[in-house]
């Protein structure tokens, strides 16, 4: 057990932490070209926030959090999803008192939900989100959109269906739930216990059911596009004027209704097809009504979330390979009772922005050019007695097999110029 990592967790591996800092780069260059700024939140939480904010009749609440207590016996949850931290983060720091819309992303976070490991997304995986605060116009909730589609087609994410909804707000969604429970009280002793649990307290909820017989059950039930009132009507308008003016085939999906209460007006997701069906690699919306739920002034807000490891196996999945850096420029040999020479040369071509390395198992001259092979070191320089006296390198193109000779304190700029050739 010491060496098995518990279940529904993942290393990332020397080999393959490149893809990550790959995709990592290109989510930080689309949130920077949209005036986005990197937000960090810590991993756990009062246990409150997520009760208040995501909502205690979600799947999230019931079933799905790492809640603990701590030493002081406070109630701590291991964040299971971004926005209600960046919310908190957003109030105690009294950003609100800045000039608005305050646009935020965070990358890379580490996201832990007690479930059953699925298609792209484990107990513990990680998540790139974008928040923006105190923007009312369905611009913002385009522009989300448009931004995680450009991100995943840029990457090679290919048949991107985006699908949209609108779930009302307070002043329209009462009706809805009236209807709702009309429709669904002929059929809720045939539903799950959840669900049963769910349809006095929040009859929305039932909608986000994964259990098939339930699904089968709600396919029928009446759609909140239907009674929306005039501003989420035209709220929803907007947004699908912004999205024809941007040229993105988009579909409206009456049945995406979100597995967060905080969710207001819109909410959209990103569906790919892959061979095992359809797969969410994005989702989110709106949720103008919890800044002030937790305590803070009444601000509109939209974001999304999109995990790591998904877009990851996506682009396996689609065969895209991604370009991997090269680790070593140049590997640094030497021969008898010189490795301090060799270790001083390594110093200096690493002060000049160099990536370079040398053998540290004091290894014959042979076994070293056979792991600077490995290494995948196009330059090698090997230092023996002659080359210390008389103050020159000897740096050999592994490729080519040429070799050159420049003095040892020029070393640098002679391998910075071979590099760029």
């Amino acid at each position: 057990m010491l060496t098995q990592a518990p279940r529904g967790t993942r290393d990332v591996l020397p080999t393959d932490s490149f893809r990550w800092q790959y995709v990592e780069g290109k989510m930080r260059q689309v949130a920077a070209e949209a005036g986005f700024r990197e937000v960090r939140t810590p991993v756990f939480e009062h246990t409150e926030l997520f009760q208040r904010g995501v909502g205690d009749t979600t799947d999230i609440v019931q079933k799905e959090m790492y809640t603990f207590r701590d030493k002081a016996d406070r109630s701590i949850t291991l964040k299971p999803e971004g926005t209600a931290g960046a919310v908190r983060c957003f109030l105690e720091s009294g950003m609100y008192a800045d000039p608005l819309p305050c646009k935020m992303y965070y990358l890379n976070a580490p996201i832990f939900r007690y479930e059953a490991p699925q298609s792209g997304r484990l107990r513990e995986h990680h998540q790139f989100g974008l928040e923006c605060f105190g923007a009312k116009s369905a611009t913002a909730d385009a522009e989300l959109i448009l931004l995680a589609h450009k991100l995943l087609s840029g990457l090679g994410v290919k048949n991107l269906s985006v699908n949209i909804n609108s779930i009302g707000c307070p002043n329209c969604r009462p009706k809805y739930h009236a209807m709702l429970k009309e429709y669904l009280g002929e059929r809720v002793a045939g539903m799950c216990k959840t669900c049963q649990e769910r349809f006095d307290r929040n009859p929305l909820r039932v909608l986000d059911c994964k259990e098939a017989h339930c699904q089968e059950l709600v396919k029928d039930a009446p759609a909140m596009l239907d009674v929306l009132c005039e501003e989420c009507a035209a709220h929803f308008e907007q947004l699908k004027a912004c999205l024809d003016v941007s040229g993105i085939p988009y579909q409206v999906d009456k049945r995406i209704v979100r597995g967060l209460d905080y969710y207001t007006k819109t909410v959209f997701e990103l569906i790919t097809t892959t061979r095992e069906g359809n797969l969410t690699v994005c989702g989110g919306g709106r949720y103008d009504n919890l800044v002030e739920e937790l305590g803070g002034p009444s601000l509109p807000a939209v974001g999304f979330g999109m995990g790591i490891e998904r877009v990851l196996m996506l682009l396996d999945g689609e065969g895209i390979e991604l370009p991997q850096p090269r680790h070593v420029d140049v590997f640094v040999t030497y021969m008898g009772n010189n490795q301090i020479a060799a270790f001083s040369l390594v110093q200096q071509l690493r002060r000049a922005g160099i990536k370079a390395d040398m053998d540290h198992c004091a290894r014959s001259l042979k076994a070293q050019f056979k792991f600077a092979n490995k290494t995948g070191a196009p330059l090698c320089i090997t230092l023996g007695d002659d080359e210390v006296a008389q103050g020159i390198a000897k740096i050999r193109n592994m490729n080519t097999r040429e070799e050159h000779t420049a003095k040892l304190e020029a070393a640098d700029k002679c391998c910075r110029s071979l590099l760029s050739k």
